[in-house]
């Protein structure tokens, strides 16, 4: 069994995605708790989330109640034996807008998942204008004009750009009623292995299901189900944990959403965990909603290895407090946990990858969603091509095409670019990291937009590089020469190596 991640400190997630059986997760300060499918969860922002029915902030998490799409979805009949055009392991958005687009130009196609019905449990938070290119805007349900960031208690960063918080139930909807209506049929099942032959792949099923594919997408997640790695996975971690709470108060501006806070004198009280918060510091994400209901979130941007989730709690709990915010209920709180950087997988290989599972994480922030679905037209068009202008294009040559359509040489420069700055962030204490942001959101915003929303390749990376070198002060601009020179040799011997 291929584990998602463990670290020294003992921070341990296991799949229960296609081909996994679910284990346990483990925190040394929270219970041990047997979680069956569905308390663990993809979150296309922030990574692996997993749904706890306790937490150590004050034992106010309700139990975990499922909530499934309310229409009949036509499924999959084995007994015809026909071979779909595409199969689609993973019913994430990932996976759907996919299978949405494909099925579009009259190519079959079958969705596989576990779970097909279910609403995705987590939260996630996109820039407005990112949904808005995508024709989107429907499958938000709160939008804030702007964002705000803390760097310390004496400087604040005001972002002129609105973000929004997805309607994940509608987003859901929206696809699956589409797929529908063109034709998917969906197996509600876990994909075991797959038999690759030269012109199809047989997906065998927990259920003793066989489906034959000409096309086989994974769109898992962070299992690596079906994609394979041959390279050392060694990645960063940003591990979060996150409450959506009704509280008697807050301080936050409900026009504007929290992005980023870095101060620390929350910790004045307490040395030692502010000493630890000085060497890997956390911030805390919050999106306001009214004046008692808001989503609070504690995270550590990147570390290797990931922080201890009740090392994160302590500092959420202390800095909750110290703002103030009192608790009355939790509607839903999220272990979250998200792979950065890291290798590529095998490219190409016969099985097609999107998502988590293609490397596609923003190695440098934790992003994905935007991403994620911004590719889908692209592997779904490049799917469409292949399969519809030549029958011989087929098996691992059809496959290394779409590979070759999805990381283009452009984009995997533009991902060792992010692994590098990633290598920098990972060297930084919280001095260093508040001085980095205080340059970083000085930038024209087409520089802090386009790299927060991988819109940058890496001519216009190389300008965004010596634009934040130019806002650093003095300090931190010693600072990204002394910690920034390993991994620029690094990336810049990367990108001599990756040729066409």
């Amino acid at each position: 069994m291929d584990k998602l991640l463990k670290t020294p400190n003992k921070l341990e997630f296991l799949q229960p995605f296609h081909g996994f059986s679910v284990k346990r997760s483990s925190f040394s300060s929270v219970k041990p708790l047997k979680l069956g499918f569905g308390k663990f969860c993809e979150n296309w922002r922030r990574g692996v989330c997993v749904k706890a029915r306790s937490s150590t902030l004050l034992e106010l998490v309700p139990e975990i109640k499922k909530e499934n799409l309310d229409f009949e979805l036509p499924m999959y009949d084995p007994s015809k034996g026909l071979v779909v055009d595409l199969a689609v392991v993973g019913g994430g958005p990932a996976g759907l807008a996919v299978a949405q687009q494909v099925s579009e130009a009259g190519l079959s196609v079958c969705s596989i998942d576990p779970s097909p019905k279910l609403i995705w449990p987590n939260n996630y938070g996109v820039w407005v204008d990112e949904f808005e290119a995508m024709d989107l805007l429907d499958c938000l349900d709160a939008t804030w004009s702007g964002a705000v960031v803390y760097v310390d208690d004496d400087r604040t960063k005001n972002l002129d750009r609105p973000y929004g918080r997805v309607n994940r139930k509608q987003l859901k909807s929206k696809m699956m009623q589409k797929c529908i209506l063109n034709g998917v049929k969906f197996h509600q099942a876990k994909v075991i292995r797959v038999i690759h032959e030269e012109a199809k792949s047989m997906l065998i099923c927990s259920d003793g299901v066989t489906i034959q594919a000409t096309v086989v997408l994974d769109a898992t997640g962070f299992s690596r189900c079906l994609v394979q790695y041959d390279k050392p996975y060694n990645p960063g971690y940003q591990v979060a944990y996150g409450i959506l709470a009704e509280v008697e108060e807050h301080p936050f501006d409900t026009s504007k959403m929290l992005f980023m806070d870095w101060r620390d004198s929350h910790l004045n009280s307490n040395m030692e965990l502010k000493e630890r918060n000085r060497k890997v510091p956390t911030f805390l994400y919050a999106m306001p909603f009214s004046s008692n209901r808001i989503f609070l979130e504690e995270t550590s941007l990147v570390a290797r290895p990931g922080l201890r989730m009740d090392d994160i709690q302590e500092r959420m709990v202390a800095r909750l407090s110290h703002l103030g915010i009192k608790v009355k209920s939790i509607e839903e709180d999220e272990h979250c946990v998200i792979p950065m950087g890291g290798p590529l997988p095998v490219i190409p290989q016969r099985v097609v990858g999107i998502g988590g599972t293609a490397g596609m994480v923003h190695p440098s922030t934790g992003y994905m969603v935007a991403r994620t679905l911004a590719a889908a037209p692209v592997v779904a068009n490049a799917i469409i091509q292949y399969l519809g202008s030549d029958k011989d294009h087929l098996g691992n040559e059809l496959s290394a095409s779409v590979w070759k359509d999805l990381w283009p040489i452009e984009r995997r420069r533009q991902r060792e670019f992010f692994c590098f700055g990633m290598d920098i962030l990972l060297k930084l204490d919280l001095s260093a990291t508040r001085r980095f942001f205080d340059a970083f959101f000085d930038l024209e915003p087409r520089y802090w937009h386009g790299f927060l929303s991988s819109r940058l390749l890496l001519p216009e990376l190389m300008f965004f590089g010596l634009s934040l070198f130019s806002h650093a002060s003095n300090t931190s601009r010693l600072e990204i020469m002394t910690k920034g020179t390993v991994p620029l040799v690094t990336m810049i011997n990367n990108l001599l190596k990756d040729t066409e």
